[in-house]
This record gives structure tokens, C-alpha cells and sequence, in this order.
């Protein structure tokens, strides 16, 4: 079969950017496991706080807030955002607060945000109300829809074995199938240089990180409805309200192989040490835990744009753990690349987000 333009990848990066390419052109999405979303997408902290990141994902958090907010009804759900501290931390916590645009909140206000905080710990703390809990799962079938709508085609358990690039297409096969398109969009996350080098391409250096996971149950059979998400200044463990549970991460952030992720025992159990430090109730046994992948270039900015090397090569990749937060803007600015249209962000920004630097 032939289409305008193959998307390799079925996480939040390959969705979105195939549903903004499928109103102008034919397009066709290969996701490697059975289903969409299955790796870093399907394993996120599901939240979108506009202030995190660098510049230029800051500048991507704010391109994309409109779409997050009001597209398809929305994707968003107010959660404060409350960052804590113990006496060590206090100036950590001030940086952060100027760095982050917070507002410091008095320790006993902030007990009564988060009630089964220590109040012998907590020394320090600071809040803002720009913070929201991202349903990612309604963002990427939003995504779907949309793509299939505009006749688009995805195939799953499709895992890229082979390309070649001949009279100006690509050639991309996979077990029981092979397709061609004059453009490939490179969006396979932690495989995304795996997948360059099958198309002869040296790596950018995009390195998969493991980040951990545990449900546990509501802390003392508490509402945990309206909690904050919460972090411990400089994300030495974080957590959050989910479906009626408890989640809390040690923000592991460890170099791993592209692959099925699992959570890492002592990591966990030496995150949720940290966590129990802070708190008042005592941490019980995980219900679940679960491990992401999220995969970082040298310089900690995604990587969006065109490979200068090759012709019809673009990647999406390099998300870092902004893949939903950034997804509306990085892909409206890829499909006005390929596309041949004017992006509607600043050049700055598509410059340094640009494959040039990386080579």
C-alpha cells in the first residue's frame, strides 16, 4: 500500500502528529505492541503543569494549553500543585518558588491541603492552582478518532523489522506487512535510534529512563479526592489522587534499554523511605506497581523536526516525560513542517528543538 506518510510509533508523539497530518494527506500509523499507548504513553503521571521544564518546554507547555483545555471538550481537571520541604530543603524550596512562579504557603495552610502531611517534617511550603490532572487515555482516543475520521490507517502489532529508501519513497516492512510513503515520521520513543539506524541513520543519543510507580491504597481510608499533586522539593519523590487511590513515585530517573519496563523493588522501597519520612500515615504494601519509559536527549529537549541527513526522515521524539503536556504543539509544529506551511512557533523555539543540534 502506499500513503503520503508513514508514523512509526503509537505512543502520544505518533498519534498526534498522524491525526494533525491525516486532514491534508493519507497516513499510516505502525504502533509495535497490540495496542496504542502502550510504553511511556500508557504509563504516565497524567498531569499538566505548564511551569515545568525548560524554556522551550515551557514555550510548548503554552502552546499546547488551549488544545488541552478546550479541544474535543477538554482533557483537564483542576488538581492544585503542592511542593514541600523540611528544614534542609527551605532554600531549595525558595529557588524553586521563584524559578516556578509559586506562591510559598505557611505550613499550617498547606496541612490542611494535604492532612496526612508531617507537621514535625514540614518546614516549608508553596502551592499554585495552575496545575492540572491530564486524562491522557481520553487525549490519545481523542487523537484516534480523529485520525480514522479523517481516513487514516493504524496497524498494531507492527513492529518495524525493515526499511529502505528507492525512487523517493520509504519502503517499510514489518511481520505480515510492508508499506511506502515519500515521508516517514520517526515517533518511536525509546526506539526512536533503533529505528533511525534501520533507516542508515547514526544516533542522536536519545537514552530511555526508567521512572517507578506504586499504587497504594488512600492513606487511613481518607477522601482523596481533592488532594494535591504533591512533590517533595527537587522531585526527590512525588504523588497524587488516582481513581480513589494513592500513587506515589521515587522519581527514579535511571538509564535503562528500550523494553518492557518494570518497577525496580529497592528503588521503590528507597522512594516510598523518603515519602514515609514526610508523612504521618503508615505506608502500606503497593497494590500495583508499574514502570514508564521516558527517553531523554543529551541536552533534556525534545527533538521535533526534520533529519538534514536524509530525505523524508522527521522525528518526534526525545519527550522526557512532557510527551502529553507538549503533544498539541509539537505536533501541529511537525505537520506545518512536513507540510510545507508556516509554524505558529517562534523560530527560536523550532530551532532548538531542531535534529541539527544532535548530529
Amino acid at each position: 500500500m502506499s500513503y503520503d506518510i508513514i508514523v512509526i510509533g503509537g505512543g502520544i508523539a505518533g498519534v498526534s502528529v498522524a491525526a494533525e497530518l491525516s486532514g491534508e494527506a493519507s497516513v499510516l500509523l505502525l504502533e509495535a505492541e497490540r495496542s496504542l499507548a502502550y510504553h511511556a504513553s500508557g504509563r504516565s503521571a497524567a498531569m499538566f503543569l505548564p511551569f515545568y521544564g525548560n524554556r522551550v518546554v515551557r514555550t510548548l507547555n503554552e502552546a499546547s494549553a488551549d488544545h488541552h483545555m478546550n479541544a474535543d471538550g477538554g482533557v483537564l481537571r483542576p488538581r492544585p500543585f503542592l511542593s514541600v520541604a523540611p528544614e534542609a530543603k527551605t532554600d531549595h524550596l525558595d529557588r524553586a518558588t521563584a524559578e516556578l512562579g509559586l506562591t510559598p504557603m505557611a505550613p499550617e495552610d498547606a496541612l490542611k491541603l494535604l492532612p496526612i502531611l508531617d507537621a514535625d517534617w514540614l518546614v516549608a511550603a508553596a502551592t499554585t492552582d495552575q496545575a492540572w490532572e491530564l486524562d491522557t487515555d481520553l487525549l490519545i482516543q481523542n487523537y484516534r478518532r480523529r485520525l480514522l475520521a479523517n481516513g487514516g490507517q493504524i496497524e498494531t502489532a507492527a513492529r518495524v523489522d525493515g526499511m529502505t529508501r528507492t525512487d523517493g519513497s520509504w519502503h517499510v516492512s514489518w511481520q505480515g506487512g510492508d508499506a511506502r510513503a515519500p515521508e516517514m515520521v520517526n515517533a518511536a520513543g525509546a526506539w526512536a535510534d533503533p529505528v533511525a539506524a534501520m533507516a542508515g541513520l547514526a544516533p542522536l543519543g536519545l537514552q530511555p529512563h526508567r521512572r517507578s510507580m506504586a499504587q497504594l491504597a488512600a492513606p487511613g481510608e481518607r477522601d482523596v479526592t481533592d488532594w494535591p499533586f504533591v512533590e517533595e522539593v527537587d522531585e526527590t519523590w512525588y504523588a497524587r489522587p488516582d481513581a480513589g487511590r494513592w500513587i506515589v513515585s521515587p522519581a527514579d530517573e535511571d538509564p535503562v534499554d528500550p523494553g518492557d519496563a518494570w518497577a525496580d523493588d529497592m528503588v521503590l522501597a528507597e522512594g516510598l523511605a523518603r515519602y514515609q519520612e514526610a508523612v504521618t500515615v503508615e505506608v502500606t504494601k503497593p497494590l500495583t506497581t508499574w514502570a514508564g519509559l521516558r527517553t531523554i536527549a543529551p541536552d533534556r529537549t525534545l527533538v521535533v523536526g526534520p533529519d538534514p541527513r536524509m530525505a523524508g526522515v522527521w522525528w518526534s521524539a526525545g519527550q522526557a516525560g512532557y510527551g502529553f503536556q507538549t503533544a498539541p504543539a509539537v505536533s501541529r509544529l511537525l505537520a506545518a513542517q512536513i507540510q510545507g506551511r508556516t509554524p505558529d512557533l517562534d523560530s527560536e523555539t523550532v530551532t532548538a528543538l531542531g535534529v541539527e543540534r544532535l548530529i
